[in-house]
Order: structure tokens, then C-alpha cells, then sequence
């Protein structure tokens, strides 16, 4: 039995299983799917996990409960890892009440056809459970439009959803005073910017909305329930959906045969000798781009390398370009560089990217190289990384 506060149960499970989460995002780490059990004069169930895991989630439920019914379950998002055993939940538990907002409700029907024993809530409502009472804060895009967060008065404890989450599995312990963080924190900056990225309004207005509400835990979906490093969390949201970043360097570049990656390499270097400590170089063509993206939510400075393929771009490149468009990120510096063998296409085709979609501050001039590395190509990759350098340097 974990207990998480007075009358308040972890009931969660890992998947250690999944490759990729979502079908695109590598899990080297596994991934959770928390769900949490307030046992008062009735039980709330705060949301559901993925189906596969039902045995296991059912097992959980009891070891908690025993035989008593659950009253309540909410559902703070209607994403499948959080809901898919709804269905499963009602055959155990016949008259569960579903507490949700109108989205929540029009998603349900949609997903798995119920469309009874409801009790929709609005921002602001409350629901006593009895010496516990859970407050209601709607949170739409955080990060679909049925998104919320309820809290728990008498405990303090607020449970967020996606938010506050993070890849990688539980080792035994659930409370982050209990584990060593070290592992989550570079993977909430890759959740955050791959899952919620795009959204940083909606992450600001969720963070006023519930800024002025004494919290003690943040039990989110995904990932350790925090406690001891709480604020820190908050703080990290709070930066990231500023997109407010250190001054750092991306570099991330495609490669076929190591030429252009011979370019990415003299950048580096001439972006650490002029001063630049935090540097991230990314290859592509090795490295999944939910890397680069992570790192782009540290690192104010992003340089980016390709060469031409089939009168276009390095189609890894391309994946890459496309997703940070849909981040919709501020306040960004931008140099990039690109090769080629007879026809030149990388080097526009980056810079047409950010003119049209990115919209990032340009620095230094873009480098192009035809077939191989020569002393010209060195001196243009050398004043690249010392431009950007000095760009980020001002910063400080």
C-alpha cells in the first residue's frame, strides 16, 4: 500500500514495455501511468490507466479498499493512457459516478460510448468527499481541451494530470523525497517539450489559476509524486512556458558520410573556445529529434546543419524542422549551414524555414559546403560558432 497523504493512495502502474510513447517519443526509461485513490466516507478514483494494465490497476484498487465500492472517479484527462479502462471500471464498479467538464463528456461518448452515470463540473465547483473536498480548476490545452486539476484542501494536494509529468518509470519509491530525482529532470524538459510544448500560454494561465492555492504535493500522470522538490517543478514550468532558456547552444545537424558533421564539429569548437560552456551536439541521423527539441527548452542559441538530399533536405532534418515549427517557441537565435555534392538546396531551404515558420533572430552568416571540408569552409564554420558565441554571450 503506498500512501501518498492521510487517506490519499498511490494506485498507479509502470510500463516498462512501451518503446514509444505516443508512436513517436522514445521511452529509454519507461514511462508511469499514476492514478490515485482518496479514501474518505466515499472513494474518489483520480483517473484510470492504460487498459493493458487493468489486472494490475484492479489489483492495486483493492489492496487499497478491499471490497468497498468507488463512488467517484475523475477524469482530469481524456487522453486513452489515462482513460482507456473506463469501460473495464464500470463492470467492477457498476455505479461509479464520472466526474468531468462538458469535453470530458463529449470525448467519452466518442472514445468508449458511455454516456450515463456522469456529473459534469465547472471551474470553481467543489465536491466533499467528507472530512476531504476536492476543488475543481479548469485547465483546457493543458495539453487537450478537457484538461483540469483538482486539489485537495485538506491535504494539499493537487492532482494535475500531464501536468507536472515526466518520462521515466518508478524504481520502488513514489515520493520524491524517497528517490533519487536526478534521472526526471532533463526527461521533464523532453515531456514538457515534446508533449506540452506548443502550449505555454495555457501553461501560464494554468499557473496563475492555481498560484495562490496552498499546495504540498503535485501528483501528476506520469512520473514521481513531488513533495520535497516541489517548487522546483513549478519553477521549471513556469521557465519553460516563458520559453525562457540559459545561454546555451543546440547544435543539431544530419549527416550521411560525416562531412557535414565535420562542420557541426568546427562550430562546436569555435563556440567553446569564444566562451560557451553549455553546448548539446546532436546528430540526427542517430539521435531521435525529441532531444533537440528538449534541449531548445534549455538553450537559447540553436544551430542547424544538413546536407542536400534528393534536391531537397536531409529527411531527418526535415522531421526535425517541422516539429519545432509546431512548438511555436520565442526568443530564439538561429545560424545554420548545410552541404552538398552537385546541386545546393539545405542551406535555403533552412533559411526558408525560419524566415516563414520560425521566425528566430538570425546570427552569423549561413555556411555552405560543396562535397568536402577546405581552409575556406573551416574559416566561414569557425566565424559561425564565434557569431552565435558572442550573441549568447551579451545575454549574460
Amino acid at each position: 500500500m503506498k500512501k501518498i497523504a492521510d487517506q490519499v493512495y498511490y494506485v498507479g502502474v509502470n510500463d516498462l514495455n512501451k518503446r514509444l510513447f505516443e508512436g513517436l517519443w522514445p521511452l529509454p526509461e519507461g514511462v508511469t501511468y499514476n492514478s490515485y485513490l482518496v479514501v474518505d466516507e466515499k472513494v474518489c478514483l483520480m483517473d484510470t490507466v492504460e487498459i493493458d494494465f487493468y489486472p494490475q490497476f484492479l489489483a492495486n484498487i483493492r489492496e487499497v479498499i478491499g471490497d468497498r465500492p468507488i463512488d467517484y472517479v475523475v477524469i482530469h484527462h481524456m487522453e486513452p493512457d489515462h482513460s482507456s479502462s473506463l469501460s473495464l471500471l464500470r463492470k467492477f464498479y457498476p455505479d461509479v459516478k464520472i466526474i468531468g467538464n462538458k469535453k470530458t463528456f463529449d470525448m467519452m461518448k466518442g472514445f468508449y460510448g458511455i454516456t450515463d452515470g456522469a456529473i459534469e463540473i465547472k471551474n470553481g465547483d467543489s465536491l466533499s468527499l467528507g472530512r476531504h473536498t476536492l476543488n475543481f480548476y479548469l485547465t483546457p490545452m493543458l495539453h487537450w481541451p478537457e484538461t483540469m486539476v483538482s486539489v485537495d484542501i485538506n491535504v494539499n494536494v493537487a492532482f494535475t494530470g500531464d501536468a507536472f509529468g515526466c518520462f521515466g518509470s518508478l524504481n520502488g519509491g513514489i515520493l520524491d523525497d524517497h528517490i533519487d530525482t536526478e534521472k526526471y529532470w532533463l526527461e521533464m524538459i523532453r515531456y514538457y517539450s515534446n508533449i506540452v510544448g506548443r502550449y505555454g500560454t495555457p501553461v501560464q494561465n494554468a499557473l496563475k489559476k492555481i498560484s495562490g492555492v496552498q499546495l504540498d504535493y503535485l501528483c501528476t500522470t506520469h512520473g514521481p509524486v513531488w513533495h520535497k522538490h516541489l517548487p522546483k517543478v513549478v519553477e521549471m514550468y513556469d521557465r519553460m512556458s516563458k520559453y525562457d532558456a540559459e545561454p546555451g547552444l543546440v547544435i543539431a545537424y544530419g549527416t550521411m558520410y560525416g562531412n557535414t558533421g565535420h562542420m557541426a564539429e568546427v562550430i562546436a569548437e569555435a563556440a567553446s573556445q569564444a566562451g560557451i560552456e553549455n553546448i548539446s551536439l546532436i546528430n540526427l541521423s542517430k539521435t531521435h529529434y525529441s532531444y533537440v527539441l528538449r534541449d531548445m527548452f534549455r538553450y537559447k542559441g540553436l544551430i542547424l546543419g544538413a546536407p542536400t538530399y534528393n534536391n531537397s533536405i536531409y529527411p531527418k532534418m526535415e522531421h526535425l524542422l517541422s516539429a519545432i515549427a509546431n512548438r511555436d517557441m520565442k526568443n530564439r537565435y538561429m545560424g545554420w549551414f548545410g552541404s552538398f555534392s552537385w546541386a545546393s538546396k539545405a542551406v535555403s531551404i533552412l533559411k526558408d524555414w525560419n524566415e516563414n515558420k520560425f521566425h528566430f533572430e538570425p546570427v552569423g552568416e549561413p555556411v555552405e559546403m560543396k562535397q568536402s571540408m577546405n581552409e575556406d569552409v573551416r574559416a566561414k564554420c569557425v566565424a559561425l560558432g564565434q557569431s552565435m558565441a558572442k550573441k549568447l554571450l551579451n545575454e549574460e
